[in-house]
Formats: C-alpha cells, sequence, structure tokens
C-alpha cells in the first residue's frame, strides 16, 4: 500500500484516481503528476515502483499545497474573515450560507435540523 502525504492510497486503482484520496488534490491536479513523473494513465497503484512513488511524493511536496496544511489554510482564512466583520465573516459565525443562497425554506444543511417555534399552529392536514 503506498502513502503519499499521509494518506493511504488504494493499491487496486488507477494511479490518477488513487492520487485523489488526497485532500487537495483532484482529477486535474492528478493528471498533472502523473505527466510530470512519466506515469501511464492506466497504470495501477499496486503496479509503481519504490521510485515512481518517491517521484510522486516528492513532486507533491515541491508544488502542491495538500491534507494538513491546506485545512490550515482554509480555517485560517474563514478566521480571518471572521475577525474582520465583514458580511462573509458574520455568515460563518452564525453557521448560515455564505454565498447569498436563500435561507427561507432551504439551507437545512448549514442551519441544521428545523426547530419548532413557540405559539406558531401546526399545519392540518
Amino acid at each position: 500500500m503506498a502513502r503519499i502525504a499521509g494518506v493511504n492510497i488504494p493499491t487496486q486503482k488507477r494511479v490518477i484516481i488513487g492520487l485523489q484520496y488526497i485532500h487537495g488534490i483532484g482529477e486535474k491536479f492528478a493528471g498533472e503528476i502523473c505527466s510530470k513523473v512519466g506515469i501511464p494513465a492506466e497504470r495501477r497503484v499496486n503496479a509503481l515502483t519504490d521510485a515512481e512513488v518517491l517521484q510522486i511524493r516528492e513532486t507533491i511536496d515541491r508544488d502542491y499545497v495538500v491534507e494538513g496544511d491546506l485545512r490550515r489554510d482554509v480555517a485560517m482564512n474563514i478566521k480571518r474573515l471572521m475577525d474582520l466583520g465583514c458580511y462573509r465573516g458574520l455568515r460563518h459565525r452564525r453557521g448560515l450560507p455564505v454565498r447569498g443562497q436563500r435561507t427561507h425554506t432551504n439551507a437545512r444543511t448549514r442551519k441544521g435540523k428545523a426547530r419548532p417555534i413557540a405559539g406558531k399552529k401546526q399545519a392540518t392536514k
């Protein structure tokens, strides 16, 4: 099992798919990494040599921000917005949608389970 950037890459999958298990690497970056290292697209992870895994590891460390560093950067950006007190920061602070979505009927993922309001009548059938 190949371990790259602190993530165990599944052995039976193609390299391009396996690299996408790393946070911060999607389809585009996985293809770029394979072309830089010179690995064919149809190669499986279990067919990689130790030298190729080392090359992939070095390429990712040198050229991409992934896993812990990326999560820390994103968290710091959100914290900065919240500290500034700008509109997006306030939405993050209140746990509401940040990008202009409606909240009257939707946004249950951000707002959580619907809570009943005292004194409001239930709809009758």
